[in-house]
């Protein structure tokens, strides 16, 4: 599949091309249509796929690449449900090792989804607001 700039400089996802007209996707909205040839600039730089993923909001996208599993996915709602979680805690309460939950920790700490916080004087993890963002439109979605 490849892309396209619209006259009103849009990047649309062509779908089916003819002589005339082309039919293009919007990757925000899914609606199709044709377009004449003659108004659309083929774009090189810009992957299909990474164009189509634009469509799903930024928060949305870094919450399902930093999680791999229904494991992970949990332990990042469950930092949004409680907000900020002691380590102690975080081993006490789920069935994770300590080599696991710090490296999912760290996985969310690098996509910027939780950030390092005190509780009661304990190291722990709180939710940062992209992974509320994230989380919660997830849901929304239901």
């Amino acid at each position: 599949m490849r892309t396209v700039r619209d006259d009103d400089g849009r990047i649309l996802l062509v779908v089916k091309r003819s002589g005339e007209s082309t039919l293009v996707r919007d990757p925000e909205t899914g609606v199709e249509e044709f377009r004449p040839n003659d108004s659309l600039v083929a774009v090189d730089d810009e992957s299909a796929l990474s164009v189509a993923a634009g469509a799903v909001p930024p928060a949305v996208r870094r919450v399902l690449s930093a999680t791999h599993d229904d494991r992970s996915l949990g332990l990042l709602v469950e930092l949004v449900d409680r907000e900020a979680v002691a380590v102690r805690d975080l081993l006490a309460d789920y069935d994770l090792c300590e080599s696991d939950l710090l490296g999912l920790l760290t996985e969310f700490h690098a996509a910027g989804l939780v950030q390092e916080a005190r509780i009661a004087g304990e190291r722990g993890y709180a939710a940062t607001e992209l992974a509320v963002d994230g989380v919660t439109a997830l849901r929304e979605r239901e």
